[in-house]
């Protein structure tokens, strides 16, 4: 058996030879002699606890699960040819009986390695998004890595994307019928997933529910593969996010992580469309969210809109829908001809008029400045 799986099931052909005389020998040994005690009518337990431990062993090497359920199966092909290339017509009832037992024996095997595979897998895959959350931890705080990355096995690369993420709620975080918090936490493993398999296990993140920090290498995705990752993260999610992102040497990450979730936050504010976003798109509008006399005077330029909401939010969605009457009428559930009418409303209170470019840069600027008074 342990030549055929050599010969016939990857990676075992690729293994030393201390290892198949050792683990694989022994496994195949405690199989046949389980199958022949619970033939018997007996069950040995020291059986299934050592194939317990060769299971995590092999979880813990990375040996493919589906390898060591191919070779178990194999084992058993093996075994019952043998039984019946013996048998005679005489064995017939005997041989049904022996085999629906075998097949007891085979579940319990499949069982028991599984079981035990998946648990070894839970703890290396704790230990590692322990290590992953660690440094993220240290590299958002500036603190000395290298150590850390040495122990963990992470690579620091020499800069990164850093991403500032907001994630909205799911529709079924809000359904009675449902547990928001399973259908919450579903939300964040999707997106985990969809990060380690964009980036191939490259990228370092602390997230939750709500959102978080992702810190790419910035070799893993160019800057153009940034807004299909950002909508990679929203198809996964099924909710649509908004990002910001940040460019950074390894060493100023502290400074770009602010930064970037400074943005993340104007672009909130300003009730921006769902997206990624990047700083020097948005370097006018951050410089005019910074305090000091222009912020407040700016700010003041729309007070005279608190008296009429409908105008305030009208601008505030024109604005956000990149001037489309349509969009925003649709926004706002009104006809276009309404909208027309409200921004030339909004040109006569304040005098500064939205379809012109002077007065828009200026009404722009008082609700960005206005969001932060």
């Amino acid at each position: 058996m342990v030549g055929h799986f050599v010969d016939n099931v990857a990676p075992c052909g690729t293994l030393p030879g201390d290892a198949l005389r050792g683990d694989i020998t022994a496994v195949t040994r405690a199989c046949l002699e389980l199958a022949i005690s619970m033939l018997d009518g007996t069950d040995i337990p020291d059986k299934t606890a050592r194939l317990e431990q060769a299971a995590a062993n092999w979880a813990r090497e990375g040996i493919p699960i589906d390898t060591i359920q191919h070779a178990l199966h194999e084992g058993f092909r093996i075994g019952f040819d043998l039984v019946l290339d013996r048998a005679t017509p005489d064995d017939f009832d005997s041989l049904k009986g022996a085999s629906r037992r075998l097949l007891d024996v085979l579940d319990i095997i499949n069982a028991t390695v599984s079981h035990a595979y998946v648990k070894e897998l839970r703890g290396v895959v704790s230990e590692h998004h322990t290590a992953v959350h660690t440094l993220t931890s240290a590299l958002l705080a500036g603190h000395p890595t290298s150590v850390m990355a040495r122990e963990s096995g992470i690579e620091i690369a020499s800069a990164y994307h850093v991403v500032a993420l907001a994630v909205p709620q799911h529709p079924d975080e809000r359904n009675p019928t449902l547990n928001g918090h399973v259908v919450a936490r579903r939300k964040l493993r999707r997106m985990q997933a969809a990060l380690a398999d964009r980036c191939a296990g490259a990228a370092l993140s602390l997230l939750s529910v709500d959102g978080g920090t992702v810190l790419i290498p910035a070799d893993a995705l160019t800057d153009d593969d940034l807004d299909e990752f950002a909508a990679s993260l929203s198809r996964s999610a099924q909710v649509p996010i908004t990002a910001a992102v940040v460019d950074s040497p390894a060493g100023e990450i502290p400074t770009a992580a602010q930064r970037a979730h400074e943005l993340l936050d104007m672009v909130q504010r300003l009730q921006c469309q769902p997206g990624l976003y990047r700083f020097d798109e948005l370097a006018l509008e951050y410089q005019l969210t910074r305090p000091g006399p222009g912020r407040e005077h700016l700010g003041a330029l729309v007070d005279i809109l608190d008296e009429h909401p409908e105008l305030l939010d009208t601008l505030r969605r024109h604005i956000s829908t990149n001037l489309s009457r349509r969009q925003t009428a649709r926004a706002l559930h009104v006809h276009a001809n309404t909208v027309d009418y409200r921004l030339k409303r909004i040109a006569q209170l304040t005098g500064f008029d939205p379809t012109q470019a002077a007065g828009l840069w200026y009404l722009r600027s008082a609700l960005v400045a206005r969001t932060y008074r």
